[in-house]
């Protein structure tokens, strides 16, 4: 943990046996490579597709630690523009053929990932804002779920609340439209009703207190282009104005429209891993980040018309499964049954679900979906049915875009889709690996509230009592560059939990811990004795399920409401963040808004800027001086561990605790 080293051997020698050892992470020194996942349903299915000869992730990455450029991992090449790829090698090529130097060059590279985060999230809240003011006009088959919320939240934000309820929904839902598009000269209104007064003096002061997330992304991109913002610490603060844009102007009203629509998240069972797929059912995977389609899909399999067209095809019925992030936004809000049953695993899985031949539609909304989809649904009997404008994919008809206004019409499409996949794949082999648990999941701030009691004290007495030292939010994807998948994520919740240190999950880092069976009631015996005994008197695991990604403005909210319940700022309390896995880029821009929030980050595995010593002090010294938080990095679980206990510790300490 700490300080990035920095090495200074650039020059690319692909075949030097120790040039590929620096590729790898400290971390994997001496671990087994020949273990692939932490989850036997992946271990288990690997070997049948390496068998029968398909290409698939495992197999890819391990191709590509042969070929890795040392350039990219540092962040100092480039090839934005005609003159290039520049390649930077200090002391004999300092700069770029324009004239950037490495500094530059490293931050801007580490900038134009983050835009594509930030894009993605915006694109996923302006769905939610279109669906809410669709339903507003009653024009899709959803539903006004939580009045109380949306009267609560409109409130916040100014609105007339003795409007009608769906008048004051369409409100709500133009004032995302308009708060998207909020110039950057003018403050995020969202920002300025949610976050803590310390908070916005502080930005106000840097200069990054932000407008809407698209004129930002704007803003940096246009930066971002050759010989346009060449000043590293420029770039930085831009990047941080990004992150704040994107956390209130996106996602502090994203997940709070889809609590609206189809009900705010309460503890409830659910089932994970694949062997939730029953071949003997017609199977349905929502996948992907959005939730509207899959929402549909549950309403319409719950009806008994529906299921009785499943039994008409020799099916027992139509079941929903939940992957990945879909699948977690679907679990916050829909309680399982004998039709929504729960979630396959995270975006890893994707390949080995489709070779078990059981999968009917596997229903791609807008990210992450594998290529290779297609061509695991053509070998194992299944049918990829993309919904969103967003995705292609080699081999797959597409002919559904997810309209709010049509969706029931757009489901049912998909049934049918399904039910002729079902009749086809009948009699056909099928391979579906004998793993799966019960977990709880559908926690929110609310439900943590509830759970207490209707007050935060509880949970403020047990921490400054010291049964529970500091909470952490493990917000993470999952990625083989740290080893066998999820395993990192696994071991550093079992370290804090050990540490007596409440972990709050949420993304495909949330399933690993889901499969892993930290989000069980039973984990509580693997806490250390202060947070086993609050779990053992409130009814929960010591890994609270918190949903996607996308919560990562309403984890920051969470902090908010503890901070103001204490009175202090919070950068002062003992929380933490840690990504053990993060892999794409809408987890880079979650990273940068915690910590121009003011959080301790920590991320893994290392991010591309190794290449420059200012960007490294920047983001893991220089940084804390300004917002309060910073990037630490580290890759060895007990390492990891330590490092946010010791700052856990520290804020206690301020704290007088």
């Amino acid at each position: 943990m700490g300080v990035l080293k920095v090495s200074h051997e650039y020059e690319c020698s692909l075949t030097h046996e120790t040039f590929l050892k620096e590729l790898r992470h400290p971390f994997l020194t001496g671990v087994n490579m020949d273990k692939r996942s932490a989850h036997r349903s992946v271990e288990e299915m690997y070997a049948k597709v390496k068998e029968e000869g398909l290409t698939n992730v495992h197999d890819r990455f391990d191709a590509m630690e042969k070929i890795r450029c040392n350039f990219c991992a540092k962040g100092v090449r480039c090839n934005i523009c005609s003159q290039g790829p520049c390649r930077i090698i200090p002391g004999k090529v300092d700069r770029g053929v324009c004239g950037i130097d490495v500094d530059g060059m490293v931050m801007r590279n580490l900038l134009r990932i983050n835009t594509m985060g930030t894009t993605a999230y915006t694109y996923h809240a302006n769905t939610a804002a279109k669906t809410l003011k669709a339903t507003a006009q009653g024009k899709t088959m959803f539903e006004i779920t939580d009045e109380d919320k949306l009267k609560n939240v409109a409130e916040k934000l100014g609105l007339n609340i003795d409007l009608e309820i769906d008048e004051l929904a369409e409100s709500l839902a133009d004032f995302l439209i308009e708060e998207i598009n909020r110039d950057s000269d003018e403050p995020s209104k969202v920002l300025m009703a949610f976050a803590p007064e310390s908070r916005k003096a502080k930005w106000k002061e840097l200069g990054i207190l932000p407008g809407g997330p698209l004129h930002e992304t704007m803003d940096v991109n246009t930066s971002v282009m050759t010989n346009v913002d060449s000043d590293y610490v420029s770039m930085g603060l831009k990047t941080l104005r990004m992150g704040l844009a994107t956390a209130y102007g996106s996602l502090t009203l994203l997940e709070e429209i889809q609590d609206i629509l189809f009900g705010t998240a309460e503890p409830h069972e659910a089932e994970v891993d694949m062997g939730v797929i029953d071949p003997e059912y017609v199977n349905i995977l929502p996948n992907g980040h959005e939730p509207f389609m899959g929402a549909a899909l549950i309403m319409l399999a719950r009806q008994d018309k529906v299921q009785e067209m499943a039994r008409e095809r020799g099916a027992k019925g139509i079941r929903i499964i939940g992957s990945i992030e879909t699948g977690q936004e679907l679990m916050q809000r829909f309680k399982c049954d004998d039709v929504f049953i729960g979630l396959t695993g995270n975006w890893l899985n994707e390949e080995y679900v489709l070779a078990t031949g059981a999968v009917d539609a596997f229903v791609a909304d807008m990210n992450c979906t594998v290529p290779t989809a297609g061509m695991y649904a053509e070998k194992y009997n299944s049918t990829i049915i993309p919904v969103t404008k967003l995705v292609n994919i080699p081999g797959v008809e597409h002919d559904i875009n997810y309209d709010p206004e049509k969706v029931e019409e757009q489901a049912m499409q998909i049934i049918e889709k399904a039910l002729d996949n079902f009749e086809s794949r009948k009699g056909k082999p099928t391979n579906v690996p004998d793993y799966k648990r019960k977990i709880m999941t559908g926690f929110s701030p609310e439900a943590v509230l509830n759970a207490l009691g209707g007050s935060l004290d509880p949970l403020l007495d047990t921490i400054k009592e010291g049964s529970i030292k500091g909470i952490v939010a493990l917000v993470s994807c999952t990625t083989l560059k740290n080893g066998a998948q999820d395993e990192t994520t696994i071991k550093v919740a079992e370290e804090l939990i050990k540490r007596d240190i409440l972990v709050l999950s949420a993304g495909c880092g949330n399933a690993a811990l889901q499969v892993g069976g930290l989000t069980s009631l039973e984990a509580k015996d693997k806490a250390g004795d202060g947070l086993r005994a609050v779990c053992g008197s409130l009814g929960i695991p010591p890994v609270l399920s918190f949903g996607t990604c996308t919560d990562t403005g309403r984890l920051i909210n969470l902090v908010t409401t503890v901070a103001d319940a204490l009175g202090v700022d919070p950068t002062e309390l003992p929380v933490a963040v840690t990504a053990p896995e993060y892999m794409e880029q809408k987890a880079t821009i979650a990273a940068v808004a915690a910590v121009a929030y003011g959080l301790y980050t920590h991320v893994s595995p290392t991010p591309p800027v190794t290449g420059s010593e200012n960007v490294v002090k920047l983001l893991t010294q220089d940084l804390e001086g300004l917002t309060g938080g910073k990037i630490a990095v580290g890759d060895d679980p007990v390492d990891i561990a330590d490092g946010i206990e010791k700052h856990i510790k520290g804020k206690r300490k301020e704290l007088g605790i």
